[in-house]
């Protein structure tokens, strides 16, 4: 099967988590407005920034976007 990056699921894991994008601005060092930017799907995240963030979320990098089936290859 093959995958493409769908929406990121950052705002949700955020609110499950308790956590403002300000707070997650802080612990990563970066300003409130580039997390808003990955929020709200306007950027992408590195593979450097998302594993960070997955860190600090205490979840999986693959958490943080949907991931869309576009094909199957067997």
């Amino acid at each position: 099967m093959a995958y493409e990056v769908g929406r990121c699921l950052l705002r949700e894991i955020l609110d499950n988590k308790g956590m403002k994008q300000s707070d997650l601005a802080v612990r990563l060092n970066v300003t409130k407005q580039q997390i808003n930017k990955y929020a709200q799907d306007k950027q992408r995240m590195s593979l450097e920034v998302a594993k960070n963030i997955a860190v600090i979320l205490d979840c999986h990098i693959e958490d943080l976007y949907q991931w869309d089936v576009v094909g199957n290859n067997e």
